[in-house]
């Protein structure tokens, strides 16, 4: 837009604030490429102050291969302007994007903390379950929307998942001797549309990161919208307890996870998958008796058994997170049906009027 002025950024008063709350002295105001080699980074994020505004500034290394995927996400950030011009659908708002002496510059709505940065400086501290509810509800709405307009976001985690105001309340919980921060607004963002893909466009074989990545993508069974709705249920799994579902790094051990925490693989996957290196005689190759085997048997159990209560509502969390965490892509629920789940039927009927961003209609 016309009122963001990006010269003014480089007036002699002003200095830019990175998101780590460091500070980035005007001196190096003389272009964007000491800014970003000062981080070594494919990318740096700052906030700025322009035109009265605070807006956060992604600024990416003149590199042709990050300047082609940063052309690839403004596109899709521009498909979803176009589609959802009054912004009610929670994906993050770009502003604007331009090229400064090579670098791609993209503006975007100034947010706060990432979900996984607020739980790894709240000790891991898992959210209540009727915040749990609130974020699952708009995460799924945000994706339906782009799986609504053909787009498969592949990297849904809690870290590209963002609060729109990240301040807390704080309490000391006497028992564990410790401070607890409780976040005052649940309202969110899904960020980071660099890897998303159109149903049209080439897919790759590999997407999402590890611990979030499905099944089918794994073993190379082809992927599309459902990849999302795995992700998802891994992410509100992680919201609720704390801690990674699927805690590896090594496609076989993953496999043997998933088997201790949701049962066999499905034959017909089995069969199909071009990874037959994975299984034996239909079976996952997998020695309970090694470190690693005793390792996933130690550290993964029956997903039910992760409850922390046995409250209906707790049992209605754990009923949709198993039915984003099925197997067979064809038989995963779809986001239109999952916000559908009796899990969200307390949405509203909770005390929870600070926890929505007032300006967004997200009702059902």
């Amino acid at each position: 837009p016309s009122q963001f002025q990006y010269r003014k950024i480089w007036g002699p008063s002003v200095s830019l604030t990175w998101l780590g709350h460091r500070s980035l002295s005007p001196c190096y105001a003389k272009g964007w490429q000491l800014m970003a080699s000062c981080l070594g980074l494919p990318q740096s994020t700052a906030k700025v102050l322009v035109g009265g505004a605070r807006v956060a500034l992604k600024i990416i290394k003149n590199v042709e291969k990050y300047k082609e995927a940063a052309r690839l996400e403004i596109n899709v950030l521009e498909k979803i302007n176009e589609k959802d011009p009054e912004n009610t659908n929670l994906c993050v708002r770009m502003f604007d994007w331009f090229d400064y002496h090579g670098h791609m510059c993209i503006s975007f709505e100034l947010l706060g903390l990432s979900t996984f940065d607020f739980l790894k400086d709240n000790n891991y501290l898992p959210y209540p379950i009727h915040q749990v509810r609130h974020m699952a509800f708009q995460v799924c709405q945000a994706v339906k929307f782009l799986h609504d307009n053909k787009l498969t976001h592949t990297d849904l985690k809690p870290e590209n998942i963002l609060f729109v105001n990240s301040d807390y309340e704080l309490s000391y919980n006497l028992e564990k001797k410790r401070d607890e921060r409780s976040v005052k607004s649940t309202a969110i963002r899904v960020v980071d549309f660099g890897s998303a893909t159109f149903d049209h466009e080439h897919h790759s074989t590999i997407v999402s990161t590890r611990h979030y990545r499905a099944p089918e993508v794994i073993l190379e069974l082809g992927w599309s919208q459902p990849c999302d709705v795995w992700s998802i249920g891994c992410i509100i799994f992680e919201y609720y307890v704390g801690f990674t579902l699927f805690q590896t790094h090594d496609n076989r051990e993953h496999l043997a996870m998933m088997e201790r925490i949701l049962g066999p693989i499905p034959s017909r996957m089995v069969r199909k998958t071009r990874k037959q290196k994975y299984f034996y005689h239909g079976r996952l190759d997998w020695d309970e008796n090694t470190s690693a085997g005793r390792y996933v048997r130690e550290n993964c159990k029956p997903l039910r058994r992760y409850l922390t209560s046995e409250a209906e509502d707790h049992h209605r969390l754990f009923d949709l997170i198993e039915s984003m965490l099925e197997y067979e892509p064809s038989k995963r629920v779809t986001l239109a049906e999952a916000l559908k789940h009796p899990f969200f039927d307390m949405l509203g009927m909770e005390p929870s009027t600070k926890m929505w961003d007032s300006s967004r209609d997200i009702s059902r």
